[in-house]
């Protein structure tokens, strides 16, 4: 029970510096841009009234008000009335922003405006993508027997064989992401965003997820947004634990292909050799061996437990 203390108290430690690595970037942004922000909004209001104030319109200034704008527009500063008022470098947005940056998401609705936030963000990318992937990693690893080893255990001992309790598990956890971190939160976001449907919540799931984030759809920007903090902290989380499902589905996916013969077949890489304990154990049992007794790290009693040891045999 030490090891698993120790390990899980790695993984509690991991996710503590992970927030507060967030925050403290959130700190850095806000600091740095909402200045740039307030004065670009400054300037906005102070152009529109010297354009309302003109006698008569000409082609120049049209243009010149148009231009800026279309250039404050870029990074989120609206000169519309009802658009909202709170500002994309608070403490909250600053930590959205900085949570889609580690994350690789990167929806490009918000950005730095000045030179040292661009360098700062270079920085802060460098040590916080490969940071988040180390949680992400860690996080998996740990929920590989519950989500995984164990489950396709209980199939093998309700009757069915090794490689077909495989194959249902892995359909019924696609199934479970699906409905739990696609299908529930599209729900969810067509509700809270007035102008996105059904199927825009599904769109936005699925590019968020992969890691692409177009950007075209980005959540708690819409006018005068009720609990805007409390949605975007919320997002966050749903970020975090939404990809750390598709990380584990798609190392679920690599182990059943390597059961089945299929990363031989295409000649792909295997899974890695140098996995944690758990994962180095045979995802299905061998019915002419005894599971050896599990160390400490296992919280099930000795052989109850499947593993991956025996994926390259027949």
């Amino acid at each position: 029970m030490h090891s698993v203390g120790r390990s899980w108290l790695l993984i509690t430690g991991f996710i503590l510096f992970y927030v507060i690595y967030l925050l403290f970037g959130a700190l850095v942004f806000s600091s740095i841009e909402r200045p740039m922000e307030d004065k670009m909004r400054n300037e906005l209001e102070a152009l529109k009234q010297e354009f309302l104030n003109l006698s008569c319109v000409n082609d120049a200034a049209l243009e010149r008000f148009m231009v800026k704008v279309l250039a404050a527009n870029k990074y989120g500063v609206s000169v519309l009335r009802n658009s909202s008022t709170n500002s994309n470098w608070d403490l909250i947005s600053s930590m959205f922003f900085a949570n889609t940056l580690v994350t690789t998401v990167g929806y490009g609705h918000t950005t730095p405006l000045s030179d040292t936030g661009k360098a700062f963000s270079i920085l802060y990318a460098l040590i916080g993508v490969p940071f988040t992937m180390l949680v992400l990693t860690a996080c998996v690893q740990r929920i590989m027997f519950p989500l995984v080893l164990a489950p396709v255990g209980l199939l093998q001992r309700s009757g069915l064989e090794p490689r077909l309790a495989t194959i249902v598990h892995f359909l019924l956890l696609l199934v479970l992401v699906v409905l739990c971190f696609f299908v529930a939160p599209a729900a969810v976001f067509s509700k809270l965003e007035v102008s996105w449907s059904f199927l825009d919540g599904i769109y936005f799931c699925f590019i968020s997820l992969c890691t692409i984030g177009l950007g075209d759809f980005v959540p708690g920007t819409q006018p005068r947004q009720p609990y805007r903090p409390l949605y975007q902290v919320s997002v966050m989380v749903y970020l975090f634990v939404g990809l750390m499902m598709m990380f584990l589905l798609l190392r679920t996916f690599h182990k059943i292909a390597d059961l089945h013969g299929l990363t031989t077949f295409l000649q792909l890489p295997r899974c890695e050799e140098s996995d944690m304990e758990e994962d180095r154990e045979p995802m299905v049992e061998d019915g002419h061996k005894d599971l050896t007794e599990k160390k400490a790290i296992k919280p099930l009693e000795p052989g109850s437990q499947p593993s991956y040891n025996t994926m390259n045999t027949g």
